[in-house]
């Protein structure tokens, strides 16, 4: 155990972490990702992975990915933070720069209009990118005048068009300032054509991970702090409603299968089933994995961003999405 430089006492593991990727690695919470074992009952790793499949590395040249997201074709585009960049990795397998001077995006998602939604933390804002000519327009940057701690998970509901954004603390080194200005750390709805989102959940310690359901039906939101994922319903307005524990896991970001199974990241990937039921868990050769996402043509190509690296797991099951 070692003392991090805010006084917390973490793992050293944990503490490693944060001091190879800088800022971007934010101090994280154990997770409790315990490996299943295969001969147990619950365990249906078999049932999701491809046969003898292992994460394989596609790249690793980058210095901390995160936020992938699939387009309606099946490419996936991530981010690396530090370098301020976006990726994209095609279909054909070909990794690509996609754009420069990224605004530091981080949670990516694109919604059913194909604009590819990127929480933009440089200056705390939310974009919407179009991917075809690249032109950025902020959806959100401020909130009555106050900046957003940092948007780092995004998700957008298929049926109304209603964005939900996680907005935790983390201090960056290119913030000029210092402390938030914003009290609380919190999941904002942002309606179609307005800019002032709304506060829909203010009693998570850290919200970091966010998915929907493709039938519009339940948001699965982690703290990531409070070591808990919750599930939502949503209400006539889009607030969320019927807040439920769906885990005691929180995660770094989130994804779906087309069974509705849950899968959450940290150390490794650990998957859910709907009822909240731990069935799986691979572990991936990186100190953190931070996002992932179902990609590929078929959408059984589970696409993963772990600290440096970028990784490609063959899966039975198709992703949700």
């Amino acid at each position: 155990m070692k003392w991090t430089k805010n006084g917390r006492l973490l793992p050293v593991a944990v503490v490693v972490v944060s001091l190879a990727l800088s800022a971007f690695a934010v101090t994280k919470r154990t997770l409790a990702t315990d490996t299943i074992p295969m001969d147990t009952p619950d365990n249906q790793t078999t049932q999701l992975v491809a046969e003898s499949a292992t994460p394989q590395l596609i790249a690793q040249q980058f210095k901390f990915t995160e936020g992938p997201a699939v387009d309606r074709q099946g490419n996936v585009f991530f981010t690396d933070q530090p370098n301020n960049t976006i990726w994209q990795y095609d279909t054909q397998g070909k990794l690509s720069l996609f754009m420069a001077d990224a605004g530091r995006a981080n949670g990516m998602y694109f919604d059913a209009k194909g604009q590819l939604l990127a929480c933009a933390d440089e200056h705390n804002q939310l974009w919407s990118i179009n991917p075809e000519n690249k032109k950025v327009q902020v959806l959100v940057k401020d909130v009555d005048g106050k900046r957003l701690n940092g948007p780092n998970d995004v998700w957008a509901h298929p049926k109304t068009g209603n964005i939900y954004f996680t907005d935790p603390y983390y201090q960056r080194d290119y913030w000029t300032h210092t402390s938030p200005d914003m009290v609380g750390q919190k999941v904002f709805l942002l309606t179609p054509g307005q800019s002032q989102p709304v506060v829909v959940d203010d009693q998570m310690r850290k919200p970091n991970g966010i998915i929907g359901t493709p039938d519009g039906r339940y948001l699965y939101v982690a703290d990531i702090d409070g070591d808990k994922t919750y599930r939502y319903q949503f209400g006539s307005d889009g607030r969320l409603t019927d807040k439920q524990l769906f885990a005691e896991m929180g995660s770094d970001g989130m994804t779906l299968d087309e069974k509705g199974n849950v899968y959450l990241t940290g150390h490794g990937v650990t998957v859910y089933s709907a009822a909240g039921q731990k069935i799986a868990h691979f572990d991936v050769p990186e100190e953190w994995t931070g996002n992932i996402c179902f990609a590929g043509k078929d959408r059984k190509m589970l696409f993963i961003t772990a600290s440096k690296g970028i990784y490609k797991l063959s899966m039975r099951v198709k992703g949700a999405y």
